[in-house]
């Protein structure tokens, strides 16, 4: 993290693009500037499959995405196949076409499916007919992450098109279960370890402030989920002849989560913040650098006031410290009117944000420990953990990172920032564990791109920017390697 400390030590003075031939190069660029209009015409071909993943019916659309998107692959002049799985087919295109080689071989990852589009009635155009408006396409699957990963494809083909040699060997994994967990993906990697043998992982699937404000993305925040049932009586009691003279679970339970998180923002359970490490100076720094205005966000999520552990911004709060959150809370009667009982049970769903060197499984231990001990004696209490993903984080500073950033600011024509981001790609964790690589991440996508939501956009300067960034990527990549 050393370079934090002089901006232009990462991307002035160390920051010296790396030209194959000024003559090859800009015919990279040419060819993508001349194919710009058949460029979008592809993204709006690749967004018109329904490839909801959730969703069972979607199923031959879903094999329909991967056959088309391996057809596309191999008129680029890529070696392309539909490798099956349990789940949904997995793309493989790969300019390795003599098999393994001496240059250095880099994997890019994307998924073709989809979520899905509910509700419709919240669309201003149908999601999977796209729509060009204001230098944006409107459709399901533009931004996340069809059109991302399509910048990348598409930079390979002005390559490939104007006969330019790449410097280095790319493999394509684009599958088509990350919305619904991934499921195939790990066993894919596992089986096919010595063929995605590589030096790193690109991915573009996070986002950036704006397009003044190209981002490198090396934290990620980890997740942890549990289900807390707390059982009162065997059975709803009427609350006019046994109340007062047992316990309400739905009381229980609300003293209990009391009892995680101080009026500070801080959560209370013991150990929870052992393996938390501050925040750099130099990283503060970096939030100071981003976009962000307190007044506009509050209004944006349309709340009174912001609220957030005391002593960090609401950016820091957000993608840097860890969390805890109540996803849902139930008990006792739910309909119209008034039902005077005391329930028999009250549930309560929540997931914990965790950060860089917190371990998933200690604090879940740290967490079910806590509320075993806290449980008054007039309940039973039941705990169920549910699904997790550690936290990620890459050093900003090594030879890729400092690639990848030389890469953004040649496409944007921006000093990049560096970005810690709140959310959690489990699958990043694997190409780590399995393949033993890093993973940049080179996020397109843009805070209004309602991404999971009704009205998904992606903004084209992103995707031609997206483009013109992989295009530098490589030769850059290549040189650090």
């Amino acid at each position: 993290m050393e370079t934090f400390a002089s901006r232009r030590r990462v991307w002035g003075l160390f920051c010296r693009p790396f030209l194959l031939n000024g003559s090859r190069m800009k015919a990279v660029l040419d060819y993508l500037k001349r194919n710009r209009r058949q460029a979008i015409k592809d993204l709006c071909d690749y967004v018109r499959f329904p490839s909801v993943s959730a969703q069972p019916q979607h199923r031959k659309d879903l094999t329909a995405c991967a056959q088309w998107l391996a057809r596309y692959c191999r008129n680029l002049g890529l070696d392309a196949r539909l490798c099956p799985t349990k789940g949904h087919p997995i793309v493989v295109a790969t300019t390795r076409t003599n098999g393994r080689s001496s240059r250095p071989h880099f994997l890019v990852y994307g998924h073709y499916d989809v979520q899905p589009p509910e509700p419709l009635d919240l669309w201003h155009s149908p999601p999977f007919e796209p729509r060009i408006a204001g230098g944006r396409l409107f459709a399901r699957g533009a931004s996340d992450n069809k059109g991302q990963h399509l910048a990348h494809l598409k930079a390979v083909e002005a390559y490939l098109k104007t006969r330019t040699e790449l410097p280095c060997d790319l493999t394509f994994v684009i599958e088509g279960e990350e919305e619904v967990g991934s499921a195939s993906l790990a066993p894919f990697l596992r089986q096919h370890r010595r063929e995605l043998g590589c030096q790193a992982v690109v991915v573009s699937d996070t986002g950036m402030p704006d397009k003044s404000h190209p981002a490198l993305t090396y934290a990620l925040r980890g997740l942890a989920a549990l289900e807390i049932t707390v059982h009162g009586p065997s059975r709803d009691l009427h609350s006019g002849v046994f109340g007062g003279s047992v316990e309400n679970p739905a009381m229980a339970l609300a003293r209990m989560l009391a009892q995680t998180r101080d009026d500070q923002g801080r959560i209370t359970i013991p150990g929870f913040y052992q393996d938390v490490q501050p925040l750099r100076a130099a990283e503060r720094r970096q939030f100071q650098r981003l976009p962000f205005q307190a007044a506009a966000y509050r209004k944006l999520l349309g709340v009174p006031a912001l609220f957030g552990e005391a002593g960090f911004s609401p950016l820091e709060q957000r993608s840097a410290r860890p969390t805890l959150e109540i996803n849902g809370l139930t008990s006792g009667y739910q309909g119209e009117g008034s039902k005077t009982i005391v329930p028999a049970w009250a549930r309560a769903k929540l997931t914990f944000r965790l950060v860089p060197h917190q371990d998933p499984n200690k604090v879940m231990r740290q967490i079910c420990r806590h509320l075993r001990k806290i449980c008054p004696p007039s309940v039973r209490l039941e705990l169920e953990v549910g699904h997790h993903a550690k936290p990620y984080l890459v050093p900003p500073s090594g030879p890729y990172a400092r690639a990848a950033l030389c890469s953004l600011q040649q496409a944007f024509q921006r000093e990049p920032v560096l970005l810690r981001e709140g959310g959690s790609i489990p699958i990043v964790n694997e190409f780590r564990a399995i393949l033993g690589v890093d993973t940049l991440l080179l996020g397109l996508g843009l805070p209004d791109d309602n991404m999971h939501s009704p009205n998904e956009k992606f903004d084209l300067e992103c995707f031609d920017r997206g483009q013109l960034m992989s295009a530098h990527l490589w030769p850059e990549l290549a040189r650090a390697a």
